[in-house]
């Protein structure tokens, strides 16, 4: 079956509970997850005034088509509330495919690995939790070695939600 490395995150509301309830969505429709990294708080990457947000890498062993697990996270994202008002915005929840497998991937609508994964610290330090030693089917360098070498300076730190 193949590795697909999700990203979640989200801004809005109860960001714990939306990205459980992702967590919870995805394993029923996309596939099991076998790998969670901890939850991280950043700030806003890109779009920088808005609140911080709360990201999370999973690993999920799913048997559908990359473009199928699209159609499915935007739904889950949908589901939950999302509403896409303009480009980096606030949201509720976002759900990115990382990767899928070793693939090399590009349509009009999905690139895997994701374009941008490896400028930014919120996605790499969380990857780096469950899959270190991961290579980057394009770049050739481990998760590790890019995350080394990532020019984000944006803060990434664990979070530990309120109990």
């Amino acid at each position: 079956m193949p590795k697909v490395y999700l990203l979640l995150g989200g801004n809005l509301g109860d960001r714990n509970s939306y990205l459980s309830q992702a967590r919870d969505r995805i394993a029923a429709q996309v596939g099991p997850i076998v790998r969670s990294s901890a939850l991280y708080e950043t700030a806003a990457w890109g779009n920088t005034d808005q609140p911080a947000f709360l990201n999370q890498v999973v690993e999920v062993w799913a048997e559908h088509t990359p473009e199928y697990i699209l159609f499915l996270i935007n739904q889950i994202e949908q589901e939950l509330g999302r509403v896409r008002q303009e480009h980096w915005g606030a949201r509720v929840i976002d759900i990115d495919i990382l990767f899928y497998d070793d693939l090399a991937f590009q349509t009009p609508r999905l690139t895997i690995p994701h374009p941008r994964l490896h400028l930014r610290r919120f996605t790499l330090l969380p990857l780096a939790e469950i899959a270190p030693e991961m290579t980057h089917p394009v770049l050739g360098k481990s998760i590790v070695t890019l995350l080394e070498n990532c020019p984000d300076e944006l803060e990434v730190r664990p979070f530990t939600p309120v109990t």
